[in-house]
């Protein structure tokens, strides 16, 4: 009897997973229960905007692909928005910033900045953690109770601006709340993920409008991201 019993739990596994692998919708389920769950919160340059084929080529999406189906990635970014409740465009007005707190993330990746950096919406560093610091508190209040990451602001490289562009970014404010960025990581005992420390040697990778990675620009952010969860799980 007890053989017998364990020949139908064998064969019940057996077509368990025989379904699991010729069913990509079962699979997507599973994965969608037992993954850890990542959500990406940014602007255009999370999004993938001006990258061709951003739903293979963007930060997000190679993210997924370097970590695995242990792993569901999932994209935030919202173009043109800013972490600064002040500016034209804030991210808490965003759809996406509601979703990215009901996809009950395990790990939260935070890469907002490049917009607040815009004459007409910076306020200054003090108005922009404050901001930041409500965030933070917004994604540890949830019921997932999420690893927080912080993610510095990509490099901007205005002398790469075609002409007709209407981009405002300011270099200097970019590399003033990047700092500051990495003290509210200090203050808080969070990991900050440093992309424009690592991006503004790579000018190569922002040819497009001297604002938005190019998909080797998003590969490196991916990477540094990878790594960085790895080492911190």
């Amino acid at each position: 009897m007890k053989a017998k019993n364990r020949k139908i739990k064998s064969l019940f596994l057996f077509f368990v997973l025989f379904l699991i692998i010729t069913s990509p919708a079962l699979l997507i389920a599973v994965q969608k229960s037992f993954a850890t769950r990542i959500v990406c919160v940014g602007d255009s340059i999370t999004y993938g905007a001006k990258i061709e084929d951003r739903f293979i080529h963007s930060y997000p999406a190679r993210l997924q692909q370097m970590l695995g189906s242990r792993y569901l990635v999932k994209n935030f970014g919202a173009s043109g928005y800013t972490l600064q409740k002040s500016g034209n465009f804030p991210y808490w007005d965003n759809p996406a910033f509601q979703e990215s707190g009901d996809f009950n993330p395990d790990i939260v990746l935070i890469m907002l900045g490049t917009n607040d950096t815009k004459p007409y919406n910076w306020t200054g560093t003090e108005k922009f953690l404050k901001d930041y610091k409500e965030l933070i508190s917004h994604y540890c209040s949830l019921d997932s109770k999420p690893q927080i990451f912080l993610m510095t602001p990509a490099a901007i490289f205005p002398e790469s601006f075609k002409p007709a562009n209407h981009y405002k970014m300011q270099t200097n404010v970019a590399d003033t709340l990047s700092s500051a960025i990495k003290e509210l990581g200090e203050q808080k005992q969070l990991p900050v993920i440093d992309v424009h420390e690592y991006t503004r040697i790579h000018p190569e990778y922002f040819l497009l409008d001297g604002v938005h990675p190019d998909s080797h620009g998003a590969e490196l952010i991916a990477q540094l991201a990878c790594e960085a969860i790895q080492q911190n799980r």
